[in-house]
């Protein structure tokens, strides 16, 4: 993969693709910078070189020109972060020549998210070179993350290049053992995943949600627990291999509310008008042995309803043992992400990927238009 050091852009203009697709509350206020901070290593890389940066990112899923899904908030965090000021373009037809420039959300565009070439083409007609820095949307055909890409000299960033290195390097290359922590609603959205470690994990650490349909075609009573009933087969399928782990105890809920009735049980039959909402302290321990252990761990998904303070015991415990481990830690997805800001340890484990669909992809051994087009 071509990245920054395969590239001239000393005094060029420089198209660069970031991910700026953060979380806003109701009065449009940032709530988590951290995919504008992970990108700075690469933007200040490239102000250092004298060039001249024109930014495009999307926002959410646009259906025409919302403001609410406008990236103005994201222009004003990075001036702050950068120090300077970075100015928005309103469209393609009115972009100011400054030295750092944000285009407005690429999703108002009608042909970007159809990889429209005529679109990539207007995209590349403002710059010299490209630089692709948006892991999290790597996994997209878009006209801004693959089509563009073939118009003009280009490579990775710094933030793509060390996301896509991290993540092949725990599959091809891990410290032993290798143990992956899955978790998270739905097994079909992770069949792939798991598929995948079971050729190089030495243990796969089941939670979530994501453990009743293997309870299920086990046998198993689930009350009214989450259950994705297309998810029953492939995991009766897979819940024979010596690798993957399930929980043995649970905690369980009337209702899906943080003040409902909690209960914690025994074993893993869940009764009749209960959830089962975290798994139990014995679990918990359990993979945290298996976690202190390990020479790589992977983590995708939460052990439970986390963000219920009374079911979020079991993500914490997983997270604190991660956070510990003496062996190398990646963690990719959002939730997983969120739980670690909740508890206070995004900064202790060693790599937290800024893309969830695209990390899960990239696992899963399926090609990333928006990386495979740099290679």
């Amino acid at each position: 993969m071509r990245t920054l050091d395969d590239l001239d852009v000393d005094g060029k203009r420089v198209l660069v693709r970031v991910d700026f697709n953060v979380p806003l509350d109701e009065e449009q206020n940032i709530t988590d910078d951290a995919r504008i901070r992970a990108a700075l290593p690469t933007l200040e890389e490239l102000r250092s070189k004298k060039a001249r940066l024109l930014l495009a990112a999307h926002l959410g899923r646009p259906k025409d020109r919302e403001p609410e899904l406008s990236l103005r908030p994201a222009a004003e965090r990075l001036s702050e972060l950068l120090g300077e000021e970075v100015q928005l373009a309103p469209d393609l037809d009115s972009v100011p020549d400054g030295d750092v420039v944000m285009l407005e959300n690429v999703r108002y565009e009608k042909g970007e998210t159809k990889n429209d070439p005529e679109l990539a083409e207007r995209y590349a007609a403002l710059a010299d070179v490209y630089v692709n820095d948006a892991f999290g949307a790597a996994h997209r055909a878009h006209a801004s993350t693959e089509a563009v890409a073939r118009l003009l000299p280009s490579a990775a960033g710094r933030l793509l290049e060390r996301e896509v290195s991290t993540l092949r390097g725990i599959l091809d290359d891990p410290k032993r053992p290798l143990v992956a922590v899955v978790g998270g609603a739905k097994v079909t959205d992770k069949i792939g995943v798991l598929e995948a470690f079971l050729d190089r994990a030495d243990t796969i650490l089941i939670g979530g949600a994501m453990c009743f349909p293997f309870f299920k075609a086990q046998g198993h009573d689930i009350g009214d627990s989450l259950c994705e009933e297309e998810g029953v087969e492939p995991a009766r399928k897979l819940a024979g291999q010596d690798k993957i782990k399930l929980p043995d105890d649970l905690v369980a809920g009337r209702e899906f509310k943080a003040d409902t009735e909690r209960r914690e049980l025994d074993g893993i039959d869940v009764p009749d008008g209960w959830m089962g909402l975290d798994v139990g302290a014995d679990t918990a321990e359990r993979y945290a042995g298996v976690i202190a252990e390990a020479g790589t761990v992977f983590w995708n998904g939460p052990m439970g309803a986390f963000e219920l303070e009374p079911f979020a015991a079991g993500t914490r415990r997983v997270a604190e043992a991660i956070a510990a481990a003496p062996g190398t830690t990646v963690v990719g997805g959002g939730d997983s992400a969120a739980a670690l800001a909740q508890f206070g340890l995004a900064g202790d484990v060693d790599h937290l990927s800024t893309g969830g669909g695209a990390s899960l992809e990239l696992v899963e051994g399926k090609p990333l238009p928006g990386v495979e087009v740099l290679q």
